[in-house]
């Protein structure tokens, strides 16, 4: 990274899990970083104590220049003291608030991209806030309609028509105006955020073997290949409906730079599987840059020092690459 890296508001997420101990880890392995957390600071100085790091963890105040070397913390104080791998419902209006904050950092403060670690839905929903999960609640603060969540890891990206739903949903679920509007979303962020001039989509189909020309199914002709022909006599490079048991062979894979996967499980296994402990959950169609960790709180291991960094520090690396993108000139055509 540069001594000029972008500033990158980092909310460590569910307080009992994973999150603190692996961005305070994260600071202590790569000092440089110029990280604002948006974070309870005693807890992150528990953290830090309990790991036997030497994390400098300084208070930070709007007006304050933000400088590698040290952590520094929008301090939001805990509603009650963290327990490692039990969390407690008391501290789900904390979760919300670090996520309001750092909004508010990105959109109109010093950070330059939101990185956000991960939360417990299960315990923000028993305090008896409806929570559906970061994306939505991240859509809904900014006013956005229409956001697709893609995954990103070395060599492969995917993004999602549908996101979580039973498998038995996601055909009533997929429309032409849903489809086109991802399609149209990924294109806009692969030139804007990742320098790619003229991207390259290759869109799955739903049905096993595409459909097998209505023989399984006609969610192909009737939803996906009319959309498909609209964008690309506008100008778009697309590839599809691709069966998706062939899409993700490496001379495909390739030749791309998304793969449209229409639901969850459809795309997401392979990525995993070549990408673990690598994967980047990234949020487009925000009017600012969010990535994320791909993995959950790992409450079972909370506290004893066996988190690994490395999802964290690929959406650091990611956040920091599409902040500092500049479009067009740093495109490729």
């Amino acid at each position: 990274m540069t001594g000029n890296q972008p500033v990158l508001a980092v909310t460590p997420g569910e307080p009992a899990g994973i999150g603190p101990e692996i961005l305070v880890r994260y600071q202590a392995e790569h000092p440089d970083s110029r990280i604002l957390a948006v974070a309870d600071r005693d807890m992150l100085v528990r953290t830090t104590n309990s790991l036997g790091l030497r994390t400098n963890i300084i208070d930070w105040h709007p007006g304050i220049e933000i400088a590698p070397g040290s952590l520094n913390c929008a301090n939001t104080p805990l509603a009650r003291k963290e327990t490692p791998g039990k969390p407690d419902p008391a501290n789900a209006g904390y979760v919300l608030e670090t996520l309001r904050l750092a909004v508010g950092l990105v959109t109109g403060g010093p950070a330059s991209a939101l990185v956000t670690g991960p939360v417990h839905k299960g315990v923000i929903n028993e305090s008896g806030i409806r929570f559906s999960g970061h994306t939505e609640f991240l859509a809904q603060l900014a006013g956005v309609q229409q956001v697709v969540m893609m995954l990103a890891a070395p060599g492969l990206r995917v993004s999602l028509v549908t996101t979580h739903l039973p498998l038995r949903e996601v055909a009533d679920a997929l429309t032409p105006g849903k489809l086109e509007a991802v399609i149209r979303i990924t294109h806009s962020a692969l030139r804007d955020h990742f320098g790619i001039g003229r991207p390259r989509l290759q869109i799955l189909g739903l049905n096993p073997h595409a459909g097998e020309g209505g023989h399984l199914g006609n969610e192909e002709q009737e939803i996906i290949q009319p959309v498909i022909r609209k964008l690309k006599a506008e100008g778009m490079d697309l590839e599809g409906p691709v069966p998706a048991d062939t899409a993700f062979n490496p001379p495909r894979i390739a030749a791309c730079d998304t793969v449209v996967a229409m639901y969850h499980d459809q795309g997401l296994p392979v990525l995993k599987h070549m990408g673990f402990g690598r994967a980047v959950n990234i949020t487009l169609g925000l009017p600012f840059i969010r990535t994320s960790v791909d993995h959950g709180t790992a409450l079972d291991i909370a506290g004893q020092g066996l988190a690994d960094t490395g999802s964290l520090g690929e959406a650091i690396l990611a956040a920091n690459n599409m902040a500092e993108q500049k479009s067009p000139e740093n495109t490729r055509g």
